[in-house]
């Protein structure tokens, strides 16, 4: 969450920009981690934690790729 005072002076990123980057990066972010997860609900059998996993891992990559798509309609590229 960025400060309520900081409207892109500081850091040059406009605040809804900025949180949408950083949307991003948590679900990217989070994906990677579930991928340690999934190894270890893997490594135990543990096949229900498997699927819960990978679908949280479905919905993190999901969720970045929409972010990224906005980023790029809305920045220019």
């Amino acid at each position: 969450m960025t400060s309520s005072t900081e409207t892109g002076g500081i850091t040059g990123t406009q605040d809804k920009d900025y949180d949408l980057i950083w949307y991003v990066e948590a679900c990217l972010d989070n994906a990677l981690r579930l991928e340690s997860y999934i190894q270890d609900a893997e490594r135990d059998r543990d096949t229900e934690v498997v699927d819960l996993f990978r679908k949280a891992q479905a919905d993190s990559r999901k969720g970045a790729e929409l972010g990224k798509e906005l980023l790029r309609t809305r920045l220019g590229g």
